[in-house]
């Protein structure tokens, strides 16, 4: 009996339930942007509520592919936020456990979630976008439900314009009413007013039945047999106490068939697709091959040649070789080029027939351009077909890739943030999600507009996250600190050279008492030594000189080592003044920037090369200036410090 870990059976339960959350959120997210966007579509055209069920129901799993890249992510960074908060992450790693091992079942999990993923996306998406598709359609194509607004003209009704003065909202009467029948023609209108009326719908939904009362209509007969716009015009005018004016107005819902849907790419599965593909490639490579027979045989090159001519004696050799059309009866013969002498033909000829033949030729360029230019638009609407069908194949299997990436971009990034909830773990999931939507799209138009391969634009957003889903994964696997504004901030701040401050506290046991006499000495020398240096020293260094020497200050390099050497050994003072004095050194780090990393003959080569060694010439020359500062500030301290101490001293 397969027996699963305590472990693993913890993880499990844990993101298994925060995952059909998620995916639920998700989806009804998606579903709700797909509703704000076809909505117009659908209200107002009376549409039973079974339809309006059907058709979500296929929208919802047209979608679970898009929702489920997103659930997995904000599902993981839950899951490893809410264990990481509630220190379980700690305890676990604390008893051994590594996180790929703690990863592991969830791994598996998303795999298979992948998996089907992509068995989904085969089988199920293209049958349910077809559906939903085909619905669609039909309800756009569906008359919307007729409400004749007052005071202006309705014109939903085809070949009617219908006007209302007013509507009794409780008899639903209509009042004033003027219908103009435009339907057999303008010429042919046939208008009725009357005093009021009622509107209904047949029970086949088939018509609209008008009921006047009080008025009267007016109708062109057309009976006219000339033109002349003096001949009289028959027309019929009738009065009427009440009338019922039948109109076709089909307000059924009916379904479009689907074969118009299935045979797309979007009704097709992986077979299908391929099948197709092969299909069209053969035929847009036949039609390519054909245009360009065609233009070779329209130019010169082709039209301008003739058989060659050979004499009796080659003719009689080549007779055993001789190859005869079956269809003329003559034997092929070799083509040779003509050598036609143009500029000298043409200027023969009268200005008269010159200007014939430019007329002719200009005519026959333009005929066969235009011809060329519209077989080019049929060839690149078939290769944008072509096109269009490879991103949808290669769709059925980024969906299902990016449900593993997100996976390792989500625990990781869980693990190391350790906040859980739906605060800090939404607002990152959005931020990813969006980020990976964009730059889908971008390899999706750059991939049918032809501009790159289709797959290089489809696998673009997984080449991109791929990355940074192995880097979150090795840095929360080390416990390295990625998020921690402070370690970006120091890192910063050693870049440019700004020094850091020092944090020095009374010991509790001193084993060693500081040498006063020993260090006023060396406080003295050191003076000197700092003040040599200022002296001695500019603040900016020559560029080549700096590439010559590569940025190395020795003499800096020795005053810091000093420093140091003397605020670790008075860290062991009893002293409370001498201790916060200490903590007034600052750290020199702007003596040596690139002297270890850079070799002389690479030095040469960046003061040759201005658009590297210009900036990191200008970031070193920065740096040794606030090393500058620094200095004068230890000397300042010196003379503080060293006044200290031989206070001390002389008690």
């Amino acid at each position: 009996m397969l027996k699963i870990k305590r472990l693993y059976s913890f993880m499990l339960q844990t993101f298994l339930p925060l995952f059909a959350m998620t995916f639920g959120i998700c989806l009804f997210i998606i579903l709700m942007q797909f509703l704000w966007r076809y909505v117009d579509e659908m209200v107002g055209k009376g549409l039973e509520l079974h339809v309006l069920a059907e058709m979500f129901f296929y929208a919802a799993l047209s979608f679970v592919p898009t929702a489920l890249p997103l659930a997995i992510l904000l599902a993981s960074l839950m899951t490893f936020g809410n264990i990481g908060e509630s220190l379980e992450l700690l305890a676990m790693k604390s008893s051994g456990v590594s996180l790929l091992r703690i990863m592991k079942p969830l791994i598996i999990t998303v795999s298979f979630i992948a998996g089907g993923a992509f068995c989904f996306q085969n089988y199920i998406i293209p049958v349910s976008q077809v559906k939903m598709y085909t619905l669609l359609f039909s309800i756009r194509q569906k008359s919307p439900e007729l409400e004749i607004p007052v005071g202006i003209f309705c014109k939903e009704i085809p070949g009617y314009n219908v006007y209302i003065k007013g509507k009794d909202p409780k008899t639903g009467l209509l009042k004033d009413i003027m219908i103009y029948n435009y339907s057999e023609g303008f010429n042919n209108a046939y208008v009725v007013r009357a005093d009021s009326g009622r509107l209904k719908t047949s029970a086949n939904k088939l018509y609209l039945i008008l009921s006047l009362f009080n008025g009267e209509s007016f109708q062109n007969l057309n009976t006219r047999t000339s033109n002349r716009s003096s001949d009289a015009v028959s027309y019929q005018r009738e009065s009427f106490s009440y009338k019922d004016i039948l109109i076709n107005f089909d307000a059924n819902f009916s379904r479009t068939d689907e074969s118009l849907m299935q045979s797309q790419y979007i009704g097709k599965n992986l077979a299908d697709l391929q099948t197709s593909l092969d299909s069209m490639t053969v035929r847009l490579d036949s039609a390519r091959a054909l245009n360009a027979k065609s233009i070779y045989d329209l130019s010169y090159k082709r039209t301008l040649t003739r058989p060659e001519i050979k004499s009796p004696l080659e003719k009689t050799k080549s007779d055993a070789g001789l190859h005869v059309d079956e269809e003329e009866g003559l034997p092929d013969q070799p083509v040779v080029a003509l050598s036609v002498p143009f500029d000298s033909a043409f200027f023969a000829l009268s200005p008269g027939m010159q200007l014939s033949v430019l007329n002719r030729a200009k005519s026959s360029i333009e005929s066969t351009r235009s011809d060329y230019m519209f077989k080019s638009f049929s060839i690149a609407d078939e290769a944008k077909k072509v096109r269009r069908y490879q991103t949808e194949m290669y769709k059925k299997f980024t969906l299902s890739f990016a449900c593993l990436v997100f996976f390792f971009i989500g625990a990781p990034l869980g693990a190391i943030i350790r906040k859980g909830g739906l605060g800090m773990p939404v607002v990152i999931s959005v931020f990813l999600f969006i980020f990976y939507y964009i730059i889908d799209n971008i390899g999706f138009k750059m991939a049918t507009n032809g501009i790159w391969q289709a797959w290089q634009g489809m696998w673009l957003s997984s080449a991109i996250l791929t990355p940074l889903g192995v880097f979150l994964t090795y840095k929360a696997t080390n416990d390295s600190v990625i998020l921690n504004a402070d370690t970006y901030l120091n890192a910063f701040k050693k870049l440019i050279g700004k020094s850091s401050n020092r944090k020095i506290e009374k010991k509790e046991v001193v084993i060693y008492n500081p040498d006063y006499p020993a260090i006023s000495a060396r406080l003295q020398k050191l003076i000197a030594d700092n003040k040599s240096y200022l002296d001695s020293q500019r603040k900016w260094i020559g560029y080549f000189s700096f590439w010559q020497t590569r940025g190395k200050d020795d003499k800096a390099k020795q005053i810091a080592t000093e420093v140091e050497s003397i605020v670790e050994e008075l860290s062991n003072s009893d002293q409370i003044l001498i201790l916060n004095k200490l903590m007034d050194y600052p750290v020199l780090i702007g003596y040596d920037l690139f002297s270890e990393q850079v070799t002389p003959k690479l030095g040469r080569l960046f003061s040759i090369f201005f658009p590297v060694g210009l900036p990191l010439y200008l970031l070193a020359n920065y740096r040794r200036k606030l090393m500058w500062q620094d200095m004068q500030a230890i000397s300042k301290i010196n003379e503080e410090l060293q006044e200290m101490i031989n206070k001390l001293i002389n008690k």
